[in-house]
């Protein structure tokens, strides 16, 4: 019964995080195409680029999480086993989005700090800051 709980929890984790993956990347592209102010090409790169990291990250979790901490003699077992396995994956699934949408938001709100910053026209002139004695003789010190 171990071995089919294994597979069981392969059969689920595995094509879960391929559809996570999946969403996200369709999903979140409008995203970072905003927060890299349009630039198409360099937020679909990033995406793919996120993409492969959140492979890597949660299919070896999936992975290193396979071998259980006891044998599975009976289909009660089998049940608790997987739900806890499964219901720890998808924990980690949307813990590394969160993450991900945390560290994109940081990106675009300092982004748009940064436009909103800038002046939008350069300025005409500029004024000279006055010595102590012109704001004595402005101000009356």
């Amino acid at each position: 019964m171990t071995v089919t709980t294994y597979l069981v929890y392969l059969a689920i984790a595995v094509p879960l995080t391929i559809w996570v993956a999946r969403t996200l990347s369709r999903n979140g592209r409008i995203f970072l195409v905003d927060v890299f102010h349009g630039n198409e090409d360099f937020a679909d790169a990033v995406n793919r680029l996120l993409v492969v990291g959140f492979y890597l990250v949660n299919l070896g979790f999936v992975t290193l999480f396979l071998r259980g901490g006891s044998a599975v003699v009976d289909a009660r077992g089998v049940f608790e086993q997987l739900s806890v396995k499964l219901g720890i994956v998808m924990l980690v699934l949307g813990a590394v989005h969160l993450t991900n949408v945390w560290i994109f938001n940081k990106i675009r709100t300092r982004s748009q700090l940064d436009t909103m910053s800038r002046p939008p026209v350069p300025p005409n002139e500029t004024v000279q800051p006055l010595t102590m004695t012109e704001q004595a003789a402005r101000y009356g010190y």
